[in-house]
């Protein structure tokens, strides 16, 4: 009797943490954007974010590793590619879409990553989708039409539409390099190592002008009011990288990857209504419709995989 109850407890306390994760991770597209609008390039807002969360998680990183320094040389090759692609390209990607477009509509876009991670095994290892993958992706497909307003002929951003599927893109990497389970790296080493290279090489692209790199130190304007210009950004580093970051590799093990991987879809709910509080943004009724076909086909995308956990679980999106 002990033991199923305790395992209910931790559920429930691995679901209060991963909508803790997820919301915090939804901040990030709603304060950069108050950045962008004030002067900051969104090259400038990811490296400050990602520099941010690098040093905030520098000490917990070195003593996940506690001495095993011989499985960042093993490992120098993913954790390059996750560094600068499953990390700082997606990251980068998505700041750039939210410049140019409502934060929520550039995360849905994002979040078909699991139809492209689908798509990936198949094409690349053979693993053909289940039927019910391929009828969540048609359904995903058919919400990103909608949202994208394509059918009533409303203008669209197509900057923005390829820098949120390059996101995606991203995302999808992400999945892929961190559901592997035979690197031996813990979770939080994989992200700590990751996010201080993708800092060094955002800002080695930037010395090299590269990457465009503009940042003003006067007041950024939101809905509610003007703050402090570092008040954003630690708001990103802090609470929508780092925060986001521990909360949600803790919720990641509490609950496994796949059932985290569902909760982790609120993430896009709070962007939505943290665009709304910041921004006063809100997606039209056509998109909002698109948005939940996008959500509902995801959800069975997820629901078509095999139900097989990895030795170390992957974890959660976040852009």
């Amino acid at each position: 009797m002990g033991s199923p109850r305790r395992e209910a407890r931790r559920t429930g306390a691995g679901l209060l943490v991963a909508l803790g994760a997820a919301t915090a991770f939804g901040m990030s597209g709603a304060w950069a954007r108050g950045l962008i609008d004030a002067g900051w390039t969104p090259g400038a807002a990811v490296t400050a974010r990602v520099w941010v969360a690098a040093l905030v998680l520098l000490a917990p990183t070195v003593l996940a590793l506690r001495g095993r320094w011989g499985l960042l040389r093993r490992n120098a090759g993913m954790i390059i590619a996750y560094g600068l692609l499953a990390v700082t390209a997606t990251q980068l990607c998505y700041f750039q879409a939210v410049a140019v477009m409502d934060v929520g509509i550039a995360l849905l876009i994002e979040y078909t990553a699991p139809v492209a991670v689908v798509l990936w095994l198949w094409l690349r290892r053979g693993e053909r989708p289940s039927r019910r993958s391929f009828v969540g992706a048609v359904v995903a497909f058919a919400g990103l039409v909608l949202m994208l307003d394509v059918l009533t002929g409303a203008r669209i951003d197509a900057g923005g539409i390829i820098w949120a599927l390059a996101a995606m893109v991203g995302a999808a990497t992400y999945f892929v390099l961190s559901a592997r389970d035979d690197t031996g790296l813990p979770p939080l080493v994989l992200a700590g190592a990751g996010l201080l290279l993708g800092a060094l090489g955002l800002t080695l692209a930037g010395v090299l002008g590269v990457l465009p790199m503009t940042w003003t130190f006067d007041d950024v304007a939101y809905r509610f009011g003007t703050v402090p210009w570092f008040v954003p950004v630690l708001a990103i580093g802090i609470l929508a990288t780092a925060l986001a970051y521990v909360l949600g590799i803790a919720s990641t093990r509490m609950l496994g990857s796949r059932l985290a991987s569902f909760v982790a879809l609120a993430e896009v709910v709070a962007a939505m209504l943290f665009g709304w509080m910041l921004l006063a943004q809100l997606p039209g009724p056509v998109q909002l419709l698109g948005g939940a076909l996008v959500l509902i086909g995801v959800v069975v995308v997820k629901l078509g995989e095999p139900a097989v956990e990895s030795v170390i679980e992957p974890l959660p999106l976040g852009p």
